[in-house]
Order: structure tokens, then C-alpha cells, then sequence
């Protein structure tokens, strides 16, 4: 085998240019197929990434009714608060890092002098800040004694403190929520901040998010500023953004036995494709994971169509380097007519001959794969530069790319070697 090996890149070297000009056509095949491969790989590892964020791994787990966010003043009924034993359990699901639970109302206004904002006012417990990825820009986290002794505390975020106090540190400032006064004892703001990228206005419409303020009040104040409590919903942040799904689904079992009648995730899913509320009752009302990858899965599908025939049209070019390079062995069987013939006279069987030539076509693919590869990543790259898609070098592509070319020249190499091996001795040595 290194024997055969060593001749075909004597053989190769011999004919440099008549060589290349064979591998042109894998090369160029190679190439366009691991650029398309990483563009692909690219644009979908983008639209996971504007999805789940700067990896916090977050599942939203909300209270819907008829496959829409759920309010307690629509007039629901019949969901229990969540217990300990409950949110425990989730903690202690396989994969789950943290858990958060808290209530929320939006465009909830809060005053502070004659200042005001419209934003997102949330009831949240003490994991909050470590689930959602916080960190405290000022002062300190709610304690266990502002929860038991209800202390009027609250913690803005860095949007909520610059809309209200306009550079000014809002820790000790009384702020008004409702018609209840709550002092500012924090100020926090995300630990990694992401922003999706915008390619488009449809990528704009797709993952821009409003930008609001945030209010955070312990949850056990929030009967101080609504007079009814309403059901809680669960952050939870899975160890890999793979775990998600499952993390969700789980979160969504141990939650919904909080609605009267158990409302189960299969009940849900019939609910929402059958687009029925009850509007009153538990019917159709059920806890429901915002499943992000499932959503980001949907948008590579959007595509793959036109990806596949990208990949097809790629593939031609394999299959006329594959015609020269059979039409280029033929040649050199030809020109070696003579000397197969001397080594058959002199005891080579069928199958040193065969393996021969098979090992010299196949290392001219190879050697055309891994150019190939080369140029592909090359031209990946300038795409990315020219029109800004992102790209993503797939390993198992180059990979494949490389022991798919050496496969090329095993097939379209097979007629010439098969052929070289059955020419007979005498014919051969009298060839010229």
C-alpha cells in the first residue's frame, strides 16, 4: 500500500498541471459545498444565538389560556398557588442550574417626583437575580427579613434607574407604585450584555425586543400593590442550551398540578389546536414553556429547501471532477500499456495492478478534497465579509468532504484500474 502510495505521488508530480487540471473539478466542487455547509451551519448557529441570548440557557414557563398569556383580572379561576414542595422539586430536576418564580404585570407605572415610567413590575424571590443573569451595579439583593417582616424594598434595573433618576444614584430614594411608597435599596443590570444581530428589518421584527424598565419587589409585597395575588411563573435556567426542551417540559408537568382538574401538557397542546378558552374555569387554562429552540427550529427549516438545492447543484461539480478523473486514469492506462504489461510478465497479479491504479486515483482526489477544503473555508470566509451572513466551519463536513472525494476516486478510478488489470501481458508488451 505505501508502495503504491509513493508511485502515485510520482506519477501525480510527473504530471503537475494535467493533474490539476483533473482535480480542478473536485476542488472546485469541494470548495462550494463547505462554503454553502458553513454559511448554513453559520446562519442557523445565529438564529439560536439572537434566540436563547448570551447563554443563560432560560425557559420561561407561563400561565396560558387557549395558547395566550394568561391574567388573573381577565377573570380566571382555578389555579392554586404554587408550594414549596413544588418549586423544590423543579430545583431538583436533572439538568436545572437555578429556578426563579415571581409575578409580573407590564406597562405598570411608577413614580418618582414628578417623573414617571411606564414598564415591567415584578413580585420575585431571592433566586431571581442569579436565574435571569443580574448582577448589582449598586446596593444589595433582597434578604429573608424583607420578605418575612414585609419591608417596602425595591431593586431597579439600569434602564428603570435611568429613566427615573437621569444619572443620579437612586439607592435610598422612595419611589411610588401605585399609591404605595417603596424604597430603592439596588440596582442591577445583565451580567453579559447581548444584543441579537440585525441583518435585516425582518431579522429586526423577528428578535428585537422592547426596551422597558423593571421595577423588582420582593413576591411577598406584591398583595400591597394588587389586591389579589396572582399565580406565579417560573424562569428556570438548564446546565446546556440542549437541555432546554427537556427542562421546560418537565417545569410544565410539575406546575399545571397547580390548575384544578390537572390540566395535563397533552390537554394543553389539544386546547391550543383547538383554539378554545373558558374564560372562567380551568378548561383550556395550563402552564406553558416558552420552548426557544423549537421556535429557532422552525426558522432554520424555513430555508432548508433552498439550502438542499444549493447542495445538489454543489454536488454536480463532484460528478464531472468524478468524469475527469475516470477520463484521465483511461489516458494514463494507456500510456502505461507497456509497463503493465512488464510487471504482468513478470509474476504482478490482476490485483497489485488494480490496486495500483485505484490508489493513485484515489490520492489524486484526496489531494483535490483537502485543496478543496482549503478554498471552501477561504471562500466562507470572504462571503461572510462581503455580504455579512455569519459562517461556521463544520468539522464533520470537512471531514466527510475529504473521505467522500477519496470516495470519488475509488468509483469513477474503478473502470481504468479494472481495465489495466485485464490487458493481457503480450498484447501489452507489444503496445506502442
Amino acid at each position: 500500500m505505501l508502495e503504491n502510495i509513493r508511485l502515485s505521488f510520482q506519477g501525480i508530480w510527473s504530471h503537475k498541471m494535467r493533474s490539476f487540471l483533473t482535480m480542478l473539478g473536485i476542488i472546485i466542487g469541494i470548495a462550494s459545498i463547505i462554503s454553502i455547509v458553513s454559511t448554513i451551519k453559520g446562519t442557523n448557529e445565529q438564529i439560536k444565538q439572537n434566540l436563547v441570548g448570551a447563554g443563560n440557557n432560560n425557559v420561561d414557563v407561563k400561565l396560558n389560556q387557549g395558547g395566550s398569556e394568561a391574567y388573573m383580572d381577565q377573570g380566571i379561576t382555578g389555579v392554586l398557588p404554587l408550594t414549596e414542595d413544588q418549586k423544590e422539586r423543579i430545583r431538583s430536576l436533572d439538568h436545572v442550574e437555578h429556578a426563579t418564580f415571581y409575578r409580573y404585570r407590564t406597562y405598570f407605572s411608577t413614580y418618582y417626583g414628578n417623573k414617571s415610567m411606564d414598564g415591567n413590575l415584578r413580585g420575585v424571590d431571592t433566586e431571581y437575580l442569579a436565574t435571569c443573569g443580574y448582577v448589582l451595579r449598586e446596593g444589595r439583593n433582597f434578604i429573608d427579613q424583607d420578605y418575612t417582616d414585609f419591608h417596602k424594598v425595591a431593586i431597579l434595573d439600569d434602564i428603570a434607574a435611568r429613566t427615573l433618576f437621569n444619572g443620579e444614584s437612586a439607592l435610598g430614594k422612595t419611589i411610588e407604585l401605585g399609591t404605595e411608597p417603596f424604597t430603592v435599596v439596588g440596582v442591577i443590570q445583565k451580567a453579559d450584555a447581548f444584543q441579537p444581530v440585525i441583518n435585516s428589518y425582518k431579522d429586526y421584527i423577528t428578535y428585537s425586543g422592547e426596551e422597558m424598565g423593571s421595577v423588582l419587589i420582593p413576591t411577598d409585597l406584591w398583595p400591597v400593590v394588587y389586591v389579589y395575588d396572582e399565580p406565579e411563573h417560573a424562569t428556570v435556567m438548564a446546565e446546556r442550551v440542549e437541555d432546554m426542551s427537556q427542562v421546560g417540559k418537565a417545569t410544565e408537568e410539575i406546575m399545571n398540578e397547580a390548575i384544578i382538574g390537572g390540566a395535563s401538557t397533552a390537554e394543553t397542546d389539544g386546547a391550543e389546536e383547538e383554539g378554545t378558552s373558558s374564560g372562567g374555569n380551568s378548561s383550556g387554562l395550563a402552564y406553558k414553556a416558552a420552548d426557544l429552540l423549537e421556535r429557532a427550529r422552525s426558522l432554520q427549516e424555513v430555508s432548508q429547501s433552498t439550502n438542499q438545492q444549493l447542495l445538489w447543484i454543489a454536488s454536480i461539480s463532484l460528478l464531472v471532477g468524478g468524469i475527469g478523473v475516470m477520463n484521465i486514469m483511461l489516458v494514463s492506462v494507456t500510456e502505461r500499456t507497456s509497463e503493465i504489461g512488464l510487471k504482468k510478465a513478470i509474476g504482478a497479479r490482476k490485483r497489485r495492478i488494480l490496486g495500483q491504479f485505484l490508489t493513485e486515483a484515489a490520492v489524486l482526489t484526496s489531494i483535490g478534497g483537502v485543496l478543496g477544503v482549503i478554498v471552501g473555508i477561504i471562500l466562507a470566509q470572504v462571503i461572510s465579509k462581503v455580504s455579512g451572513a455569519p459562517v461556521a466551519v463544520s468539522v464533520p463536513a470537512v471531514i466527510g468532504s475529504v473521505l467522500f472525494s477519496m470516495g470519488i476516486g475509488v468509483v469513477f478510478g474503478l473502470l481504468p484500474s479494472v481495465k489495466a488489470a485485464n490487458l493481457n501481458p503480450i498484447d501489452a508488451l507489444r503496445y506502442e
